[in-house]
């Protein structure tokens, strides 16, 4: 049985782990805090010892056919979209590549008029002998396409569920595939059955109770890891942040995961599960970001662009709009010389300056953590 088949069963029933971790949330002092943020970090350098995973997202494409009320990238939003080329993701790669990076995560919106017929796979197949690591962020899918893309060289794949209230997940998509709550509650099975050994989860903070999404995303771990054992999994807490056609974002406070919270669950996921790599992400704040380092994140990204094309400014020159899934043709030339991004970064601090707070911190800031050499036969 899948985990969305049991996904309300395992958590009004939880197991011992999961009791544990639901009586690290309850509210607790300053000072409780405080002690449990050393623990985690005591943990975090005991398993990963003091290194830090360094990644960049590469934007392909902002297309996309669903309507999710969240996203920048929304079929309904009238931003400018542009999906790059096959050279131009090589562009794309390149620059990142010339500042370090060997970790690379393929982003693309879900719409297979654009991002289909072998595009994934050729990016794949352009980009692995410059890149060892590369991930995708994509729409689901299938599990014997999961395996083509692992045989032309991807090994990561991150899903974030968005929200596991399947209530507000309904009420937040409104049309397309993504509608389909249990379908991608599913991805990372699909995924590792696909052959994928890296997988990454996560919910998006600020759509729902934050304590019912935590609960959710470390039942939905604590399952993963003991059916999915061959996979090494990353868990992340991205917040909401302004987006197009939502610039005046306020969060609500009845949903919102504060920074006090959210030291809190990282210090719970760290207890709990620690040998599990944590994500934290350029849409944090810079000081907030190096507050948490070493707390217990295990792995960020920097310098990061959230449109197709943000390192180079490649596909400008086919900026449109899609309206009804159609591609519509700008009547005059756009204000703004460069596609609508997913959502504002706040942290753009370059990577070369991030590196150097690493190692200030006496971290080890990890670049390469793989090569396909390593599975060569003699």
């Amino acid at each position: 049985m899948s985990f969305a088949s049991q996904f309300e069963t395992l958590v009004k029933e939880p197991s011992p782990l999961m009791r544990r971790f639901q009586k690290l949330l309850d509210p607790c002092s300053d000072g409780q805090l405080e002690s449990r943020a050393r623990q985690s970090q005591a943990l975090t350098r005991r398993h990963f010892g003091k290194t830090m995973r360094l990644f960049a997202p590469l934007y392909l494409s902002n297309e996309c056919v669903n309507n999710c009320q969240y996203c920048g990238f929304s079929r309904d939003n009238p931003i400018l979209r542009t999906t790059l080329t096959v050279p131009q993701v090589v562009a794309e790669a390149k620059h990142l590549y010339d500042r370090g990076f060997r970790n690379i995560l393929l982003v693309a919106g879900e719409h297979p008029k654009f991002v289909s017929g072998g595009y994934l796979q050729e990016c794949i197949d352009a980009l692995k002998s410059l890149i060892p690591t590369l991930g995708i962020e994509v729409g689901p899918m299938e599990d014997d396409q999961y395996g083509e893309l692992v045989e032309h060289g991807a090994e990561g794949l991150i899903v974030y569920q968005e929200t596991y209230h399947q209530k507000t997940y309904e009420i937040l998509h409104t049309a397309g595939p993504k509608k389909k709550f249990h379908w991608r509650l599913d991805c990372p099975e699909r995924a590792y059955a696909g052959g994928f050994r890296r997988i990454g989860i996560g919910a998006l903070f600020g759509l729902a109770g934050w304590r019912h999404e935590a609960i959710s995303l470390a039942t939905h771990l604590d399952y993963l890891m003991r059916h999915c054992w061959k996979a090494s999994f990353t868990i992340a807490f991205p917040r909401m942040r302004p987006h197009a056609g939502n610039y005046q974002y306020t969060p609500d406070p009845a949903l919102s995961l504060n920074d006090r919270n959210l030291v809190h669950l990282i210090t719970a996921f760290r207890m709990c599960f620690p040998q599990v790599g944590i994500v934290l992400s350029t849409r944090e704040p810079a000081g907030l970001r190096n507050s948490l380092f070493p707390l217990g994140i295990t792995h960020i990204s920097a310098g990061s662009q959230t449109d197709p094309g943000g390192y180079t400014g490649a596909g400008t020159e086919d900026l449109h709009l899609t309206v009804k899934g159609r591609r519509v043709e700008l009547e005059e030339q756009a204000s703004c010389n460069r596609a609508t991004g997913q959502f504002e970064i706040d942290d753009k601090r370059p990577v070369e300056e991030i590196a150097q707070l690493m190692k200030s911190q006496g971290f080890d800031p990890i670049w390469k953590d793989w090569d396909p050499a390593i599975l060569a036969t003699t």
